[in-house]
This record gives C-alpha cells, structure tokens and sequence, in this order.
C-alpha cells in the first residue's frame, strides 16, 4: 500500500496490526511490512511511500478496503473504541451486516491516507 506519510502510517499500523493478529515482518527507511502472527498463512502487508500525490478513494480502481477478522464481537467493539479514540472517521458503528451472511459483524473507519479499514467477525 502506498501512503503520503511512511512516518506516520508506521506508527499508525505498528500500533494497529498487532491488534488483529499482524507482526512486523521487516523495516526499513523506504518500507515496512507485516505478516500474521505465529508463523500463520495469510497475506502479507508492504507499505512504502507514494510516489505521486492524490487522494484515496474507495470508489476507484485500487484496493477498496482492507478487512481483518477477528475471532470475537467484542473484538470488533474493542476496535471501533480504539479508531475512536484516535480520531478515526467511522464509516459503520460495530453492527450485523446481513447482506454480507447472517452472522457477519463489522466495524468500519477511515484509517491513513483514508483507507477504509474494517474488523469483522463471523460469530
């Protein structure tokens, strides 16, 4: 993922990932990434700097939202109260989404860059 600010999406996501199973995978000045936790398969996230200037936007060719499930609902809860307290826009209150199955329910919140972010559970 590319971000305006590799500083401050560092200390956003360092903070964040290992809250929904994510660990540094590596560092550096240019980049960093993460991987799940524990030797787990799953995707791996790289972010680097942008290299041209403009606004995210969801609705866009790109990446529409990153989603990251977690095991319980008041998981997800926990998550909502900590983008709040960051200041996060909130895009959904932690709620059931039907439309998606019925035991899907999510949290969604504009993180860096305004990268829709989402905690869901299936429970």
């Amino acid at each position: 993922m590319n971000v305006r600010d590799l500083g401050q999406a560092r200390t956003y996501y360092d903070e964040f990932m290992p809250l929904v199973g994510f660990e540094i995978f590596f560092a550096a000045d240019e980049e960093f990434s993460y991987r799940p936790a524990g030797g787990k398969p799953g995707t791996y996230l790289f972010f680097y700097p942008a290299l041209e200037d403009g606004d995210y936007s969801r609705h866009r060719p790109g990446l529409q939202h990153l989603a990251f499930m977690v095991k319980t609902r008041e998981e997800v809860d926990r998550l909502h109260e900590w983008a709040v307290k960051r200041g996060a826009n909130v895009l959904y209150e932690p709620q059931e989404f039907p439309q998606y199955g019925p035991t899907y329910y999510a949290v969604f919140w504009e993180g860096p860059d305004g990268v829709t972010l989402e905690a869901v559970c299936h429970r």
